[in-house]
């Protein structure tokens, strides 16, 4: 006996005609925020999926959710005119990718055998590399190349189904650079498929030439680097790399402070290497969402989820650091804090790939298959604040999903190495095609 889709809503869109229509899927995850945005605790399960399912898109948006049969029922079919047969396939929202840092010049391979050696992170910094060696790279680059650099990386990312990528900032450290990448990322964000959100990353480390006075280089991004940017537009987000000895509990609150009042949202880098107490400052100026959490404390957690921080967690930079310990996302979870995943993408931890962060919080974090899928779409899109647009497959938002080569959402992590896509649609149009 036929039983209709809980999650259909075609009634809205019943007279319009569809330019696209996916059908026959397998499982068609819609992340339907009725189970909340951000999804927190056992929600983060929820995935909302329809057996045999079809969408249907007209223009950038989608108008029909629900089964094949119903779809079948409710437009001329044949009329359609790009139809995609999901047979055996898994679909799902795009990728949200909200912790990045794309814009840059120069690598930093070399840095693998001294971290075989022993060499830590703050080690390697100290000795000129790290940040800085990719500041000193990044300041050197025209910005063509940097736009060049970032179109190589988007189009990766594109490959392996991320639709929306918040981009940081942080290797300028001079209000020239970093306006440098800030107008890189505008480019791209015109020109390239993907969807950029801008951060202003001015607090990522402190500059060689200000290595004795820190003070004094917080004083330049508060009166300068903060009022130029908010000025000219080019930022959403602001952010800083609060850590032991890279910017303090004092110097991080006063940045990010400032940077509300010219209306900067916050964000924050905490306690990936120390604990610095830097959930609760998360907590304290309200920040969007809070970036490692490898070292928080209980109470710093448990004071993230009362503000409805969202934890960012970032799997590759452990792993890429040939760390033991990743962030306690199951306690994160017990607390009641959301939780949303990212690549982290940087010269030190160089993935495209949202699929291999899904295997890594898996099989390192221990989030279920589900829980994961849910941190890299619905919630990844609430760390930006772009929930209502993106990150479910809902009537009304943005046509932005994936069609895998799967036949379900437990094979995301199980199958790993290897690219899962079969098609990413993007407002709407076909992005990538491994069908041809």
């Amino acid at each position: 006996m036929f039983v209709a889709s809980p999650y259909a809503k075609k009634e809205i869109f019943s007279e319009v005609d569809p330019d696209l229509a996916i059908f026959n899927a397998n499982e068609l995850i819609t992340m339907n925020t009725r189970y909340g945005a951000p999804r927190i605790g056992d929600n983060m399960s929820e995935l909302a999926i329809i057996n045999y399912g079809a969408l249907a898109v007209k223009a950038d948006r989608i108008i029909f959710i629900g089964t094949t049969e119903e779809l079948m029922s409710e437009y001329e079919f044949e009329k359609i005119p790009t139809k995609v047969d999901a047979t055996n396939k898994l679909v799902t929202p795009g990728f949200i990718d909200p912790h990045t840092h794309i814009i840059f010049d120069g690598t930093r391979e070399n840095e693998l055998s001294m971290k075989l050696k022993g060499m830590t992170y703050l080690e390697i910094l100290k000795a000129g590399g790290g940040i800085l060696k990719t500041v000193r790279e990044t300041r050197n680059a025209p910005l063509e190349k940097l736009v060049k650099n970032g179109k190589k990386i988007l189009d990766r990312m594109m490959s392996y189904g991320t639709t929306t990528v918040e981009v940081k900032t942080g290797y300028g450290l001079t209000t020239q650079s970093e306006i440098k990448q800030l107008k890189a990322i505008q480019i791209l964000n015109e020109d390239h498929p993907l969807d950029l959100i801008p951060t202003f990353l001015g607090a990522h480390a402190v500059p060689s030439e200000y290595k004795n006075k820190p003070d004094k280089y917080v004083d330049l991004i508060i009166s300068e680097m903060i009022p130029k940017i908010a000025e000219e537009g080019l930022a959403e987000f602001c952010d800083v790399f609060c850590e032991k000895g890279i910017f303090s509990i004092e110097q991080s609150r006063k940045i990010l402070s400032v940077a509300k009042k010219f209306g900067l949202k916050p964000q924050i880098h905490i306690d990936e290497i120390v604990d610095t107490n830097g959930a609760l400052l998360a907590s304290e100026i309200q920040a969007f969402q809070a970036g490692h959490l490898l070292k928080s404390n209980d109470e710093g957690l448990k004071s993230m989820a009362k503000e409805g921080v969202i934890a960012t967690l970032l799997p590759g930079t452990p792993f890429c650091l040939m760390l033991d310990e990743y962030a306690p996302a199951r306690k994160i979870i017990e607390y009641g804090v959301p939780i949303a995943l990212a690549t982290d993408l940087n010269p030190n931890c160089w993935t495209e790939s949202m699929q291999m962060i899904i295997t890594l919080a898996c099989y390192h974090m221990k989030l279920s298959p589900a829980e994961a899928l849910t941190a890299a779409t619905i919630n990844g899109a609430c760390a930006i604040q772009k929930q209502d647009d993106i990150g479910s497959l809902e009537i009304g938002k943005k046509a932005d999903l994936i069609v895998f080569d799967v036949l379900n959402h437990n094979f995301l992590p199980y199958h790993f190495g290897v690219n899962l896509v079969s098609k990413v649609i993007k407002n709407g149009k076909i992005i990538v095609d491994n069908d041809l």
